[in-house]
C-alpha cells in the first residue's frame, strides 16, 4: 500500500478527503496505523471555520496538513534508532513534537516548546491523524493499555489530557466539590476524572439543553444546571451558600469564567481551561476577599498523559463512554458537521 486517504480543512466549513502517499519512518520515528482520531474544538475554531492563530489574526498557524490532533493506533513499522516502540504496541501520540532540548521539552510539556522552528503540531504544522497511517516521532508516543481502546486512546489524546492537567493543578481530591462551567467533551472529561480522583461532588454547568442532557445520562454529576441569569443563585442553592472547593471553566467565553470565579467556594481554587475569549471580573470582593487562587492551564506533559492511562485502567473508566459519535474517514465532512454544532458529545473518526 502506497498511498492513503487523508482528511483537509480548507477552512470553509468544509472537510476534504485527498489520496496522498503513506509516509516512511526516518530515524527516531514510528509508522502508526491510526485506530481512531477525535475531532478537537480546536480545530472547529481555527482551522474548521477559517485559518486563524490563537490569538485570532488570519495567519498561518494551520499549514495545510492532514488533520487531526487526537489519534491513537498500532505501530507498524520503527524507523532506525527506535528504542522504546516496535511493531505491534499500541500507542497515544502526544500531539506536538517539540524541540527536545528546552526546558519545558525535557519536562514533558512540548505544548510549550520554546523553539518555534523546531515545534510541529500534529494536524497544524504536520500531517495528523485523520488518515490511515500517521509518522511520529517515537518521543511523542505514549503506551496505550491493553484495556483501553483506540477510541480511549484518542480522547486521552488531547482532551482528557488537558483536563487533567487542570485538575492536576488544583490538587483536587476526596476533600473537595468540583463544578465544571462547559459540558463538552473536555468538561465531561473533568468529571470523570474527578471521580476516579475521588471528588465528594461534581456539578456541572451548561448552556446547552442538548449537552445537558447528555451529560445527565452519562451519571457523572450529582447536579447539572442550565447557565442563564439566575445560575449563580442555583450554584449557591446547590451548595448551601459555600460554592465549591474547586471550579473549572471549560467553555472558553467571559460569562463561564464569571460562573466558576463566582462558583468558587471562599479559599477555593480556579481552573482556566477554555480556549479564546476574555476574563473580566470584580477583583476585590470576588478574589481578593475571598482569598481564591487562579489557576492557568494548557494540555498537559507527556508524563501525565501516561500516567492518566493507567489510572483510568485503575479506575475502570472508559473515556469511549462520552463519544456520541463515531464515523468512518469518508464521512469527514459530516463528523466535522456533526462535532460543529455543538448538540452532540465527543465525535471520532476511524479509518
Amino acid at each position: 500500500m502506497t498511498t492513503m486517504h487523508g482528511v483537509f480543512l480548507p477552512g470553509d466549513f468544509t472537510a476534504v478527503l485527498r489520496e496522498v502517499e503513506v509516509p516512511t519512518p526516518g530515524p527516531g520515528q514510528l509508522l502508526v496505523r491510526v485506530g481512531a482520531s477525535g475531532i478537537c474544538g480546536s480545530d472547529l475554531s481555527y482551522i474548521y471555520r477559517g485559518h486563524k492563530t490563537h490569538a485570532g489574526q488570519e495567519g498561518a498557524a494551520y499549514k495545510g496538513v492532514v488533520a487531526g490532533h487526537e489519534p491513537s493506533g498500532q505501530v507498524v513499522e520503527a524507523g532506525p534508532g527506535c528504542r522504546r516502540f516496535g511493531v505491534g504496541d499500541r500507542v497515544i501520540v502526544y500531539h506536538i513534537a517539540g524541540c527536545g532540548r528546552c526546558s519545558n521539552c525535557r519536562r514533558g510539556y512540548m505544548i510549550s516548546c520554546s523553539d518555534p522552528d523546531r515545534r510541529s503540531a500534529y494536524g497544524w504544522q504536520r500531517d495528523g491523524g485523520h488518515a490511515e497511517y500517521i509518522l511520529v516521532e517515537e518521543s511523542t508516543a505514549v503506551p496505550l493499555p491493553d484495556e483501553l481502546s483506540y477510541v480511549d486512546g484518542a480522547l486521552i489524546a488531547c482532551g482528557f489530557g488537558t483536563a487533567y492537567e487542570g485538575l492536576l493543578r488544583t490538587g483536587a481530591g476526596g476533600r473537595d466539590d468540583l463544578l465544571v462551567v462547559g459540558l463538552g467533551p473536555v468538561g465531561l472529561a473533568a468529571a470523570m476524572i474527578a471521580r476516579g480522583l475521588g471528588a465528594a461532588r461534581v456539578l456541572g454547568v451548561e448552556r446547552s439543553p442538548e449537552r445537558a442532557a447528555h451529560a445527565r445520562s452519562l451519571g457523572l454529576f450529582d447536579e447539572v444546571l442550565i447557565a442563564g441569569d439566575e445560575v449563580a443563585e442555583a450554584v449557591d442553592e446547590a451548595t448551601a451558600g459555600r460554592g465549591c472547593s474547586v471550579t473549572m471553566d471549560c467553555s472558553g467565553s467571559a460569562a463561564g469564567r464569571a460562573v466558576a470565579i463566582r462558583g468558587a467556594a471562599e479559599w477555593g481554587r480556579v481552573s482556566l481551561m477554555g480556549e479564546g475569549g476574555r476574563l473580566e471580573t470584580e477583583v476585590s470582593d470576588l478574589l481578593l476577599h475571598r482569598q481564591l487562587t487562579l489557576y492557568a492551564s494548557w494540555v498537559t506533559s507527556l508524563q501525565s498523559m501516561e500516567e492518566l492511562a493507567h489510572r483510568l485502567v485503575r479506575w475502570g473508566a472508559s473515556p469511549e463512554r462520552l463519544v456520541t459519535d463515531v464515523l468512518p474517514l469518508e464521512k469527514a465532512d459530516e463528523a466535522y458537521r456533526l462535532a460543529d454544532s455543538g448538540r452532540t458529545g465527543k465525535v471520532c473518526l476511524v479509518p
